[in-house]
């Protein structure tokens, strides 16, 4: 029967790193206290396990029980980390590391390593989307043009995350948000943007 240890060693192989000292190296975690959860000889604790998770791309119930699909044989991503929450005004509070991810959410089809996803709480993106969740790749790229017309989610100069869709700004550089019932922000620096691969009920 398969143990935790197991299911770390083929998540970590999944993800890319062939020795378990090249996953703790890359990721600046204790070589040692890694390599005894992966051969078993420690045993994995609930905050060891999604931490992990978040890392390799998997649930930590998968990692502690089997639980659900995990990693399934052919490499498709089973789950992704929830890393944040929407609030009012359609702000993105993302979860700090040490705090998160709080959950795993289902992965729909074509996902990748770097997707991600955050819950809709309230009514900030339309009264029908509470509890939602919007997908997004991870990837914090600048922003560019190709996105004009899109919903994203975009990182601004003042810290804040938002959800909105992008609009050409009255200059080179600049951005006007958009959003369905607020007005809209004018001539914003963008610092980054990832645009919303998809957004469904939770």
């Amino acid at each position: 029967m398969e143990s935790p240890s197991d299911r770390l060693s083929r998540a970590r192989e999944r993800a890319g790193f062939a020795t378990a000292t090249d996953a703790a190296r890359r990721h600046h975690w204790n070589e040692n206290t890694y390599r005894s959860h992966e051969n078993g000889s420690r045993d994995l604790s609930r905050k060891a396990a999604e931490k992990y998770a978040k890392t390799f791309k998997v649930s930590s119930g998968w990692l502690l029980y089997g639980e659900g699909g995990g990693v399934e044989e052919h490499g498709r991503l089973m789950s992704v980390p929830l890393v944040g929450r929407v609030g009012a005004g359609a702000i993105t509070h993302l979860f700090a590391e040490s705090q998160g991810p709080f959950d795993e959410i289902d992965a729909p089809e074509e996902m990748t390593e770097e997707t991600v996803a955050v819950e809709i709480d309230g009514d900030s993106l339309g009264r029908f989307f509470n509890r939602w969740v919007v997908y997004y790749d991870d990837v914090r790229s600048p922003a560019d043009t190709t996105l004009v017309g899109r919903l994203c989610i975009v990182g601004l100069a003042d810290g804040r995350v938002l959800i909105k869709r992008l609009a050409r700004g009255s200059r080179r550089g600049v951005y006007t948000l958009e959003s369905q019932f607020e007005p809209p922000l004018y001539d914003v620096i963008v610092e980054w943007a990832s645009p919303v691969k998809l957004m469904r009920p939770r």
